[in-house]
This record gives structure tokens, C-alpha cells and sequence, in this order.
């Protein structure tokens, strides 16, 4: 740590920055990505059910996150093969990501404005926990086209191969690594060309950290001098150790899964509705298939068909919600608190899973940091933000989150279990304070989802 310690000092600051990756799955729903419209074994108890719906499609995608971005992609435009395309309606309860006003999401250093605050953001938070000092945790999610790829830090980070080839152990078969690489390869488009584990024609474009700042250097250098190996690919042959980050940013913006996948299908596609600003409430069934949702819109409700199939992609914590809301979950828990709940799937909601986020800050000998290019500074803030409306370059096309690594804490661990994300800068809760961390890889604990009302929104329960 000797090079790292010549700069580190009094006077400014810097952070590493542990960003939350969610690595969770639904017991029972999420073996492959789960459709409504399966069928469910037989209970008495009446299902909801519809018969005046005024609108028809062969699929309707609840949430425009990233995985509803790309079935509303592959789905709405022609095989490429076959040439078939279907009609498509996706609903999403926040607004659209694009226009003037939104340029907080397109600029990759503004990151942070989106947290602030509930206009693109579910900002959730959890009850008191427990062992966290009976402390309230935040717990940002996007809600907006594009969902969280909206809001987060860009940082391109795929899981390490044993976590996709434990996951088939467990019983998701063909989720092994070897399965999955040929789709990561096929997602992207990387600035450094394709190779074994890198795409090159694919619609997310991932670019290489670009600034250069000398205390990403600094950071890597330390790393190697405490004994951890350079990667120049932490997506490639080898994750664990140091090294510089991949970024979903194109030319100085945001590239989120609505700007690769939805917009383009949206301008190529007839076949594709869009609602924003649509809230799913129910989805509705007959005789035990998912045929249909209900959705509020400008105060109104409103119902759709699906001929074919509903797809629900709501993320961690709105898919249970609606699945239990629609009377599917611990049947005895939901009837208890009024939901005319009709199948026990008592995992729904359950066995959610996520890291532990910790913020370790410097002081730094030299004034080479950017803290002066937060909110305090004004004025040397305004000039970053020119530089970025003009030219689309400068500090505000970058999140700065360009360094970092993948360590084990013990040697007998099979693979990393601690993430290390380097700014050179401060910040605090995410970015709510004035205030930087590393993350552990896995929580050591399961957590759930659970309504406590009749159509409430859910508190979320995390056992850290």
C-alpha cells in the first residue's frame, strides 16, 4: 500500500465505492424467468377474472426494467429467421427517460441527482434491522423506462462463472456460465472489440473507463503492492484482483437497456405499446391462466389482454408484490390481511438476497480529487456541465467508478467474496449526504417481501 499511502493525507477526499449488485433469486419463481401465464395446480377458491377487455395483445410485459427492454425487443420485432413479430404491450409505472428535462439520466455524473429524490426512483426503505443499530436502510429501484439501468452506476460487472454454475446446481438448469457467455457476448458491443468473453455487434454498447485520473492508478497499484493480480478483464478469463472498469456509456451518456433495446424497437416496431405511468394492480386470470392485467393510469383503471402470455419483470421486489396482490403466495399470510388469496406458493417473496455496502474514505495528501466537483461548488460545477451539454465530454461523462477489484478474504474461498469500487471523490448514502466503501459479494442472510395490508406497498425485511 506504499504508493497509495504517498498520496493519502489531509484535506480531500476519496472513496471506495461498493455498489450494490443485486444477486438474488425467488425460491420457486425464478428458475427461469417466470411467466404468469403458467398454468397452477387446482384450488376452490375463485380466481379474478375478466371478460370486458377492450384492448388485445400476445404479450403484455409488466415493467420496463431491463429484462422487460429486451423481451419487448425480441418480441415486438421480426426473427430474424421467421420474420414473425408479435403485438406487445409493455406497462411501466414511471415516466419516459428521454427529453430535455431528463438529462440527469443521460449524464453519467449526475448519477447521483436521481437518488435524491422519488421522480425516477421507487425509493424504497427497509424497516429497522435488526443487527444494522435498529437502523432504516435505503434502498433505491428504478422506476422509469429503463428501471434501475436508468439510475445506476453504469458499471458493466458481470457475476463470477461459479455463481452462474452454482445457480445450476441448485436446479436452474442451462444457467451454468458456459451457457449464459454466449448471451453476454451477444448483449454487447465493446469499444475494444470482441474476443472469447466480449461482444462486438450486440446493442448495449460497454465502453473502457476513460479519464485517466491518477489516483485510479494509484488505487491499482496499491492493489498489486498488497499482493492482488492485475486484470485487464474482470469480465474475461480472470475476475479476481485489480483493475479498470467497464461502463455502459456511448459517446459521453448513459446507454441503459431502454436506450439499447426498447427505444430502437419502439421506432422500428408497429407492433410495440408503450405506457408509461401505468401501474399494474392485479393481473388477471380464468381458469388459472393469466389472461390479462388491470392497470391505473391518470387516475383511471384500465385492462389489457394477453391471448398469449403475461410477463412479469417488476424486479426483486415489485413481481412478488403483484404476484401476492393478485392473490398468488402464502395463502394463509394473504387471507389473513384480506387478499382473496386462490394458490399457495409460499416462496413467493422470499429467500431475497444482496449485499452488505460499506464506505471506507481517505483523506488525500494531494488536491488532485473530486470533491470539488460536488454541489458545494457551484460555480466549478456549472463548467463541468457545460463542457458535457456541448461536447459530451469532460468529468461529467464518466461516474468516475472506473477502478476496482475482486478479492477473497481467506484463501480456502473458491472465488472473490468482497468488490471493491474506487472514486476519487466523497460521497455519502447515496449521494444524500455530503460524505465513499467496498461490498461484500453475497449476503450471509435471506431476506423477504411481505405486504402488510390489504394493496399496500410492501415493506421489505432484510436480515443483514
Amino acid at each position: 500500500m506504499n504508493y497509495l499511502n504517498s498520496v493519502l493525507g489531509q484535506g480531500y477526499y476519496l472513496k471506495y465505492y461498493g455498489l450494490i449488485k443485486h444477486q438474488y433469486y425467488h425460491k420457486h419463481i425464478t428458475k427461469r424467468l417466470f411467466r404468469t401465464s403458467c398454468s397452477v395446480s387446482n384450488h376452490k377458491t375463485p380466481i379474478a377474472k375478466s371478460n370486458d377487455f377492450r384492448n388485445s395483445y400476445e404479450y403484455i410485459i409488466i415493467g420496463a426494467g431491463s429484462a422487460g427492454c429486451v423481451l419487448a425487443n425480441r418480441l415486438s420485432l421480426p426473427h430474424p429467421k421467421t420474420k414473425n413479430s408479435s403485438k406487445v404491450l409493455v406497462l411501466e409505472a414511471g415516466p419516459t427517460d428521454v427529453g430535455i428535462s431528463r438529462w440527469t439520466i443521460k449524464m453519467p455524473a449526475a448519477l447521483m441527482y436521481n437518488l435524491y429524490h422519488d421522480k425516477y426512483n421507487w425509493y424504497y426503505h427497509t424497516v429497522p434491522q435488526r443487527y444494522m443499530n435498529d437502523r432504516t436502510m435505503y434502498w433505491p429501484r428504478g422506476r422509469v423506462l429503463g428501471g434501475s439501468s436508468s439510475l445506476n452506476a453504469m458499471v458493466y460487472i458481470r457475476g463470477h462463472p461459479l455463481d452462474y454454475d452454482r445457480w445450476e446446481l441448485e436446479g436452474a438448469d442451462g444457467w451454468n456460465y458456459a451457457n449464459c457467455l454466449p448471451y453476454f457476448r451477444k448483449a454487447q458491443t465493446h469499444e475494444l472489440n470482441g474476443n472469447q468473453y466480449r461482444g462486438s455487434n450486440g446493442p448495449l454498447y460497454v465502453s473502457r473507463a476513460k479519464t485517466n485520473h491518477p489516483l485510479h492508478s494509484a488505487w491499482i497499484e496499491a492493489g498489486k503492492q498488497a499482493g492482488y493480480p492485475f486484470t485487464d478483464d474482470v469480465n474475461g478469463y480472470q475476475q479476481e484482483g485489480v483493475g479498470y472498469f467497464d461502463m455502459t456509456i456511448k459517446n459521453g451518456e448513459r446507454c441503459s437497456a431502454s436506450i439499447a433495446y426498447l427505444h430502437p424497437a419502439m421506432k422500428s416496431s408497429s407492433n410495440l405499446t408503450v405506457e408509461t405511468n401505468a401501474l399494474v394492480t392485479q393481473i388477471l386470470f380464468e381458469n388459472k391462466r393469466a389472461v390479462g392485467v388491470k392497470y391505473s393510469k391518470n387516475g383511471q383503471v384500465h385492462e389489457a389482454r394477453a391471448e398469449s402470455e403475461v410477463i412479469l419483470s417488476g424486479g426483486a421486489i415489485n413481481s412478488p408484490h403483484l404476484l401476492m396482490l393478485s392473490g398468488i403466495g402464502n395463502v394463509d399470510y394473504l387471507r389473513s390481511i384480506g387478499i382473496d388469496a386462490w394458490h399457495h406458493l409460499p416462496g413467493v417473496g422470499q429467500n431475497l438476497q444482496d449485499h452488505l455496502e460499506l464506505y471506507v474514505q481517505q483523506a488525500c495528501k494531494k488536491p488532485i480529487t473530486l470533491y470539488k466537483a460536488q454541489w458545494k461548488y457551484p460555480h466549478i460545477m456549472v463548467g463541468i456541465g457545460l463542457k458535457w451539454i456541448l461536447f459530451r465530454r469532460g468529468w461529467a461523462a464518466t461516474t468516475h467508478l472506473e477502478s476496482g477489484g475482486f478479492v477473497r478474504t481467506e484463501a480456502n474461498i473458491s472465488h472473490p467474496n468482497i468488490q471493491f469500487h474506487f472514486l476519487p471523490s466523497t460521497i455519502h448514502d447515496h449521494g444524500r449526504k455530503m460524505g465513499g466503501q467496498h461490498a461484500f459479494q453475497k449476503s450471509t442472510q435471506a431476506s423477504y417481501v411481505q405486504l402488510v395490508q390489504d394493496k399496500s406497498f410492501t415493506l421489505v425485511i432484510i436480515n443483514f
